[in-house]
């Protein structure tokens, strides 16, 4: 969509929205990638418009994502959003305009120690990676450049040093990259190898994401609607990953785009078009705007 017309529709989003937006939905919950963003990472226009339509009409628009504060702030900004958002697949509320933590709900660092210890053990070349409060920490930097997360293709590490240098407080997240039949192997196997002790989940087929087992996306953004007076009913959630999974069944409504994983389209209330055919801007213009 050129500028012109990106400007048209935001006009006619902007004169209608707060006339027609459907009152059952006070407040959306976006995923980043593979969701809001397309597969080059941006926004596009058609998205960009729909979302500050919805924003203007009064809806709180909170993006919910596994990604660090720091890999997400240049698209609040671009969203001119003035909500907490949820990092780290929920173990993390932050609040983006005074840039201070809401709530942190870390892992146990000894508990991450064994999970490295038993994952290097199975392979030893797995890749690890540690994220404490925005901050990265690692124990190998440009190896297997092909399995790497978003955020750090455009941040440096924060420390690159042995595990034991830094894994002497609690965690926000440990990550664990490498082949994705390795990843594979390592999901099904960690649930009956600590039980209760973690929660993971997959959201690329080469990273398998541990957090603390009390968190989840749904969990961190049921304490942010309450905080805004809002109750689940009245929040329809968008995402396309397993990690999305708990926040589609925590929302009242539930969308999915076309190119989200199979079952997470199965627990769809509606499935809308891909994120690189504005996905999101169909579901805020049918169910929001």
């Amino acid at each position: 969509m050129d500028k012109k017309a990106a400007t048209l529709s935001g006009k006619k989003l902007a004169g209608t929205a707060a006339a027609k937006r459907d009152p059952r939905y006070r407040m959306v919950a976006i995923d980043l990638d593979g969701t809001l963003l397309s597969s080059r990472k941006s926004i596009t226009a058609k998205t960009h418009t729909a979302v500050r339509a919805a924003v203007k009409a009064g809806v709180k628009v909170v993006l919910a994502t596994a990604r660090p504060p720091r890999s997400v702030r240049g698209y609040y900004e671009a969203l001119k959003l003035d909500t907490p958002t949820v990092n780290y697949n929920g173990a993390l509320i932050w609040d983006e305009p005074q840039k201070r933590v809401i709530l942190h709900t870390p892992l146990d660092a000894a508990v991450a120690r064994k999970v490295i210890a038993w994952a290097r053990k199975k392979y030893p070349e797995m890749l690890v990676s540690v994220e404490i409060l925005d901050k990265w920490y690692t124990d190998h930097y440009s190896e297997m450049p092909e399995y790497v997360t978003e955020t750090s293709k455009h941040f440096t590490p924060d420390f690159v040093g042995p595990i034991e240098a830094f894994l002497t407080v609690p965690i926000t997240k440990l990550m664990l990259l490498g082949n994705p039949i390795w990843i594979e192997a390592v999901e099904k196997e960690i649930g009956p190898a600590f039980g209760k002790k973690i929660t993971h989940v997959r959201s690329d087929p080469h990273l398998l994401q541990i957090m603390n087992p009390g968190i989840s996306k749904a969990m961190a953004l049921d304490k942010v609607a309450a905080s805004l007076g809002i109750k689940p009913a009245e929040v329809m959630a968008i995402g396309d990953a397993p990690n999305d999974i708990e926040m589609l069944q925590w929302a009242g409504l539930a969308i999915v785009p076309e190119n989200g994983w199979k079952e997470v389209k199965k627990i769809a209330d509606h499935v809308v078009a891909s994120n690189d055919a504005d996905g999101v801007a169909e579901a805020l213009i049918k169910f929001v705007l």
